[in-house]
């Protein structure tokens, strides 16, 4: 069941297809100072915002899981990921999950001390949290020529 109602949608930015969506959840990573790599979602279909409540929704074609190689942490993202946004902060997430061990963790809030050199904490429903390096979750920006930073 999703959680973005019609409600919500009637006062939110609306965005379509893949190449816009990505853009436009790096545009809002960086707006409420979170890494731009936080979000490493594949074929978006459909990016909102709600400003008015800090109501951000994302949906893709299929979950994914992707591997944070800087920490050595896989993380998946349901189909649809939704979550209440402030500056250097995510709560009431919905649709994370992280691998601690062996077991799959909900992840429900996300914030960071200290923008944009900080630390990055991760906290999931069972109380447990668990704080990185802010740079282990930003990418690497291409210069004008397309080549990428060493």
């Amino acid at each position: 069941m999703s959680l973005v109602t019609e409600e919500i949608k009637l006062k939110a930015e609306i965005y379509h297809g893949d190449e816009l969506c990505q853009a436009k959840a790096k545009e809002l990573l960086e707006e409420i100072a979170l890494p731009n790599g936080l979000l490493p979602l594949k074929d978006i279909i459909e990016v909102g915002y709600n400003r008015e409540i800090g109501f951000v929704w994302l949906k893709q074609k299929k979950s994914i899981t992707h591997k944070f190689e800087k920490i050595g942490r896989n993380v998946s993202y349901a189909t649809e990921v939704t979550a209440e946004v402030e500056k250097g902060k995510i709560k009431k997430l919905n649709g994370v999950k992280a691998k601690e061990l062996l077991i799959w963790l909900t992840l429900n809030e996300i914030y960071v001390d200290d923008p944009p050199t900080g630390k990055i904490t991760f906290k999931a429903y069972s109380g447990l949290s668990r704080t990185f390096p802010v740079t282990a979750f930003e990418l690497e920006e291409e210069k004008s020529s397309g080549v990428k930073d060493v």
